[in-house]
Parts: C-alpha cells; structure tokens; sequence
C-alpha cells in the first residue's frame, strides 16, 4: 500500500475532507517504499526494505488551527483523526501570521518518476555491494558503502479546491575507502532519478584511488589557497551552496538578518554581489536532476533565476511575507542548478600551477549568519597540485570561508554535475582560507 495512485490517494483525502466540520481543512498524504543495504570492512552489516505511508489533517476554525496525522485508513480512524486535528484547533491561539488556504492550482507535469528505479530488487543490491567490493579487496583496500533507493509519493488536498499529486524515484549512494592501516581515505558520492545512470563500479573505482594516493599526506602551513572543490565539497546536508541558497529569504532580508540586508533597511534585490559568471537558478523540469511541482504550501514550482550573472534577481517570499510586501509568493525549490562550463576536474587541475584539491568538506558549522561565513573541514582525499599535477597528498584542515565571497573569487568552473538533487560544477577558487591543520583522515 506505500505507493497510492493519484485516485486512491485522493479517495481517502476526499473522504478525509467529508468528515470535518472546520471552516478550513487540508490533508496530506505521503507514502514510500524504501530498499538498502550497507557494507563496512568488506562486508555487507545490513540490508533491508520498508513501507510506510502516513496522513496530515490540518484543521483551521478562523486562525486557529491543529493538525492531527495517522497511519491507517479505515473509516472510523480517519474520523477520529479529522475529529482529534478539530479538538486541537479549538484549543490553539490564533496565529498573527495566519493565511487563508489556497484554492485550485496549475502545476506542471512531473518528471520525477523512473520506472527501472521503482523496480530495484535486493538482488540488484547485493550485487551493487558486491561490485564495490571486489574492486577494493584485491587492493587491500577496505570499502563502507550505503545504496537507498525506491519510490515515494504526496498528495494534498483542501476544501478550497487545491489538489495535487506527485511521484517520485531516487538512488541514492556513498562510499568511503580506506587503506589496510587506516591512513589513506577517499569518498565518492552520486544521486539520481533513473537508476540506468548509475554506475557503482565507476563511483567505487574514484574513492580507491584517491584512499591509495592519500597515504603518506604532509602537513603544510595554514592560509590562503586557490582551491578546486569537487562537488561533493560544495553541496550536501550541511554544504556551503545549500546554506546560500536557504539564505535567499527575503524576509530575513528585510528585517535585518541576512547577508542579503541593507543598511536602513531593504534588501539587496537587483544588486551585483557575486562574480560574473554565477547564474543559479530552479528548474522543476531539469532533465538530469527534475524536483517537486508543488511546494509544502501547495504553491506551484516553477523555473525561476534566483542570481543571474552575479545579480540578484528573485528572493524567496512566503506567502505571508509577500502580502505584507506587496509581492509575489515564491515556491521554494527542491533542488537548484548552478551554471558552469565544460572542463571536468581533471582539465582544472591541468589548469592550475599551485592549489589544492578538495575532495569533501563535513562538520560545516555557522560562524556569522549576517555573512553566511562558515567553517569545516576537509576529508577523505585533499591533494597539494603544482604544475597542473597532484604532488601529494596533504593532511586535513580547517578552512573559515563564506559562500558569498568565494563566489567572487572564482577563477574557473567545470561541468555541473547532479549531487543532493542540485546541479553544481566544480569550482576553482582562489584565496580559499585554511586557519588550522586537521590529524582526522
């Protein structure tokens, strides 16, 4: 039952909807159907499947609302469901920023949904885990690897006529190999939509080398460098391109807690603030990396510039914020794409007489909001370069940089590829800033 059709799932919203009494009511559905499997040390630790599908009921009397969720969908739990969401509005204080329901809605045509992905097995797994192995053993390498994948879905639907139905396929996979003794370390990170593009052994091959080029790394001085982040190093849970991106609020702008503030008030909407060749936007129909039609709101997705050659040109507006501003509500996307250029990493190192390759930043913490500075450290493969060669291999370090200055020194940029639902380049930055040396591998 994890994945619903577009009918089934809105039976049961519409049923959901036939037993409340409030002035507003709104339920969401969301299902997945979920495979892994997990190997360290050689060798597979666990592996398994899940289903689950759970119900939202949001229930609104004026500005009061509750929300109540459920797992079963019989009648009488449904009910109660409806019933316990209305029980908890009655009970609520009126929101200040309360915003009435959206009516009906155009969303575009998803294309987020693979069938080859939806029909992975856990055979298909264990030889994926196979794979990695069999191409570290014979190295005397050691591999730690994590595939997830599997269909999912949402519905929505309220009593103001919004309704909405989304599909959804992903893979999603990581891999860390280490030398015999522990000292040498690479990783190798990949997403997709169709399963057909992914390649385990080509992912695995890259981390087993960099681990075996990476033992023996010599420490160098802390300071500014031109560096060349690979993606993995700029986007991920906690990268230093998510952060921008989740900044481009223009609430926070306004009230004077953002980067993107003025002082005396405004925002810095229209304004230059990043190197020339920087456009970012969204796109919900992207090819190689498509994202949701609709947002949490029910507010269409759509292709939107977000920083067009280094000029600011839309924020995000909630829906609140927008009336209040006298604006248009924004949808905020599940995914971006950075623009590059046609070298890949290898042609940038080809390119660059002194620098240092980054494989993967982690442990990104918060320094300054107001200037999105952060700080972090390299892992799992970091490569001194000269003369368009790597040289060696150097030891970890602590970098404190800001997404927004190091998209004004860029000095060149590589083909985007598809990582955490984005598309990001490689990037080659100058004065890159280290302020201490890491013993983490």
């Amino acid at each position: 039952m994890a994945i619903l059709s577009k009918d089934e799932a809105q039976a049961i919203l519409k049923k959901v909807l036939s037993f409340s009494t409030a002035d507003e009511c709104a339920g969401q559905l969301n299902g997945n159907t979920t495979g892994n499997i997990r190997y360290a040390r050689n060798n597979v630790s666990t592996a398994g499947s899940s289903d689950n599908v759970s119900l939202a009921v949001e229930a609104r009397f004026g500005k009061r609302s509750g929300v109540a969720t459920c797992n079963q969908f019989d009648d009488a739990t449904l009910r109660r469901c409806v019933q316990r969401a209305e029980e908890i509005a009655k009970l609520a204080p009126e929101d200040p920023e309360y915003m009435p329901m959206l009516g009906p809605q155009q969303f575009l045509a998803p294309t987020t949904y693979a069938a080859a992905t939806a029909g992975i097995t856990a055979d298909y797994r264990a030889q994926v885990a196979a794979d990695s192995i069999a191409l570290c053993e014979p190295r005397k390498l050691t591999a730690a690897g994590y595939l997830e994948d599997g269909p999912s879905f949402v519905a929505i639907r309220n009593n103001k006529g919004l309704e909405g139905y989304q599909q959804f396929t992903q893979v999603d996979f990581s891999v860390t190999v280490r030398t015999a003794d522990g000292t040498g370390s690479g990783y190798a990170v990949a997403d997709y939509t169709d399963v057909a593009k992914f390649n385990a052994k080509s992912l695995t091959s890259l981390a087993a080398t960099k681990a075996a080029g990476s033992v023996g790394a010599k420490a160098i001085e802390p300071g500014k460098y031109t560096v060349i982040l690979e993606p993995a190093a700029l986007v991920s849970d906690e990268g230093i391109l998510n952060r921008l991106m989740y900044a481009l609020d223009a609430r926070e702008a306004d009230e004077g807690r953002s980067f993107l503030s003025k002082k005396g008030g405004g925002n810095k909407l229209g304004e230059k603030l990043f190197d020339s060749r920087v456009t970012i936007y969204s796109d919900p129909l992207n090819a190689t990396a498509p994202g949701r039609v609709f947002d949490g709101d029910g507010l269409p997705v759509k292709r939107m510039n977000w920083v067009e050659k280094g000029v600011m040109k839309n924020l995000y507006y909630s829906r609140y914020w927008a009336e209040k501003s006298k604006k248009q509500a924004t949808a905020f996307p599940s995914g971006f794409v950075m623009e590059g250029g046609t070298q890949s990493v290898e042609d940038l190192i080809k390119g660059t007489a002194k620098g240092i390759l980054v494989t993967r930043l982690w442990y990104i913490r918060d320094v300054d909001p107001q200037t999105l500075l952060v700080t972090g450290l390299t892992r799992d493969g970091t490569f001194y370069i000269e003369n368009g060669k790597i040289k060696h291999p150097i030891k970890n370090m602590r970098f404190n940089e800001s997404p927004v200055i190091m998209l004004n020194n860029i000095e060149a940029m590589g083909k985007p590829v598809r990582l955490g639902g984005n598309m990001v380049p490689p990037l080659k930055v100058r004065d890159f800033t280290f302020t201490s040396l890491s013993d983490a591998v």
